[in-house]
């Protein structure tokens, strides 16, 4: 699932990549997906997009947008793949997007649980992607101490502290599957109340969440995702499917899984005591 690190990591891959580039095709869904959502009719997007040169992509929260000239953009969100493919390669066969470039390359768009693959002109009304747009990221140098502090005064006190960092979007793009190695890393268990952080617990938090981040993103994304060209990210993860049932590499404990909130929470019940 696309969250900072992947946003960021996948848009400046395929920045670099698409840049330039003239689309010269769309092609809509040849998968059904009960669960992939479109700005109006997947039909229409190539003569939205067909003959639009890509000037950037930007990486925020858990979107990346593609913008093109005449004010053309197509954004995909959370749990949509965007994969490149090499002129030489072959398109896959399913897909709920495809866009071919003038160097005869494709970007494939698949939707996993679920997930948008949006195209549209100008600002895309969208409350989650607006309010991404406008928020600091903790990847910004403007996010820091004093703003943290405010979202979570803003906050209800009984709320637990999953609850907090991965829901409401008041961290953009700050989900469930970093939020296990940020509270890893501030030694503080998801379950505990908002209400029983001290000060330090606080300020241990803030920096947990900055620095967690800033160094998956640097990492190139998690290794239980993948990137614009299908490669696992280079941060290997402390908690998550890949190290649950491995002792924890700090203590020595059981790493633990539940379930709780809609998602899984891992966790080391002695480096991080509820």
């Amino acid at each position: 699932m696309l969250e900072i690190p992947e946003s960021k990591t996948i848009s400046l891959q395929a920045g670099k990549i698409l840049s330039g580039r003239r689309i010269t095709d769309v092609f809509s869904p040849t998968s059904h997906h009960k669960f992939a959502w479109f700005s109006g009719d997947p039909a229409e997007y190539a003569r939205l997009l067909s003959g639009k040169t890509v000037k950037s992509t930007f990486g925020h929260g858990m979107f990346v947008d593609i913008l093109c000239d005449g004010e053309s953009c197509i954004t995909i969100g959370e749990g949509t793949i965007m994969r490149y493919h090499a002129p030489s390669e072959e398109p896959p066969g399913k897909y709920q997007l495809l866009i071919t470039f003038d160097d005869n390359s494709h970007v494939a768009f698949n939707v996993a649980m679920y997930g948008g693959i949006w195209a549209y002109r100008g600002i895309f009304e969208n409350r989650y992607h607006q309010l991404s747009l406008n928020s600091i990221s903790p990847l910004d140098d403007a996010f820091d101490e004093d703003y943290f502090d405010v979202i979570l005064n803003d906050s209800p006190e009984n709320i637990s502290v999953k609850a907090l960092l991965a829901t409401e979007q008041r961290f953009p793009g700050l989900g469930n599957g970093v939020l296990q190695d940020i509270l890893f890393n501030a030694g503080i268990h998801p379950k505990r109340k908002k209400s029983s952080l001290s000060g330090r617990d606080k300020a241990d938090l803030f920096i947990s969440v900055r620095d967690t981040l800033k160094i998956m993103t640097e990492k190139g994304g998690r290794d239980t995702e993948k990137d614009f060209f299908g490669n696992e990210g280079g941060y290997k993860t402390i908690l998550s499917r890949n190290t649950f049932q491995h002792p924890c590499r700090v203590c020595g404990d059981q790493i633990r899984k539940e379930a709780y909130l809609g998602g899984a929470v891992y966790f080391c019940l002695t480096c991080q005591r509820l």
